[in-house]
């Protein structure tokens, strides 16, 4: 079973999910470098594992707080770090993978993904923070209301007033709370 959660809407937000708990009992879920690996298949950015060091996972680490910081200063309204933004805009610069072209079966030509990288799908994911954060939906993004869940989501909702991360999660936690305070109020009337 799989201990990284994809219930943000974006990839950029589900590699920040991949810290839980942030003001609680902070839970740490990219701990080795074959769990980097795995992420990035289970997030779909990757059909197999790329080769992932002690390097990468730190980058990981790294540019995953870097964007946390910048999207959590955009929700609180607050002054925008330097230095996270200054992290995020130089991964969003780098290069993506080349595409290059090979003969098939059939003699025709046909594109094919160059290596995949963890750093070139780092940049992908930076890319992605920089589209979200510069664009329309930036104001889409809220944190999940039920505590001590801390996971950023983009709010697809047609109201724009989505409360929790998952309705399968959170949202049935919360759900089932509230009536059972419901309940044990009935009883004590």
């Amino acid at each position: 079973m799989s201990t990284f959660r994809f219930h943000s809407g974006r990839h950029c937000l589900n590699l920040i999910a991949t810290v839980g708990r942030r003001r609680a009992e902070r839970v740490e879920r990219l701990t080795t470098p074959a769990d980097l690996g795995r992420w990035f298949t289970e997030a779909g950015l990757a059909a197999s594992a790329p080769a992932a060091g002690a390097r990468e996972l730190r980058q990981a680490r790294a540019l995953r707080e870097s964007m946390y910081e910048l999207f959590t200063a955009c929700l609180l309204g607050g002054e925008i770090p330097s230095a996270e933004l200054a992290a995020v805009n130089d991964w969003a610069a780098r290069p993506a993978p080349a595409h290059r072209l090979e003969a098939g079966p059939d003699g025709r030509l046909r594109r094919v993904p160059g290596e995949v990288t963890a750093q070139a799908l780092l940049a992908e994911i930076a890319r992605d923070a920089v589209d979200l954060l510069g664009g329309p939906l930036a104001e889409r993004v809220h944190e999940c209301e039920l505590g001590p869940c801390t996971v950023l989501f983009l709010d697809t909702s047609r109201s724009g007033r989505r409360r929790w991360c998952s309705m399968d999660g959170c949202g049935a936690r919360a759900k089932m709370a509230a009536y059972r305070a419901r309940r044990t109020g009935e009883g004590s009337v």
